[in-house]
């Protein structure tokens, strides 16, 4: 597993991959999708969030995304089930 953006974040980062790992193996790929690792998921993303601060990534994130933001999944699959029609003409 890798290290943490933040050294301060690698051991919790860690432990969150290995719960994941062992969720997604042993519970997921069955059929159970309850959440198990939550917790460490949010002292994680807690800790990156702190971490991002720090070194005055956040706000080039923040740019990065109102420039390029993610696309709404509604308007991905509407958009190509309008142009499907058109290459068939």
């Amino acid at each position: 597993m890798s290290s943490s953006i933040g050294e301060k974040c690698t051991q919790i980062k860690q432990e969150y991959d290995g719960c994941f790992n062992s969720w997604y193996s042993e519970k997921f790929l069955k059929g159970d999708a309850s959440p198990q690792c939550d917790d460490l998921f949010f002292k994680y993303k807690e800790c990156l969030l702190k971490t991002l601060e720090e070194k005055k990534l956040d706000t080039l994130l923040a740019d990065a995304r109102k420039d390029n933001p993610f696309p709404a999944s509604s308007s991905t699959s509407s958009a190509s089930s309008s142009s499907e029609p058109n290459k068939k003409n």
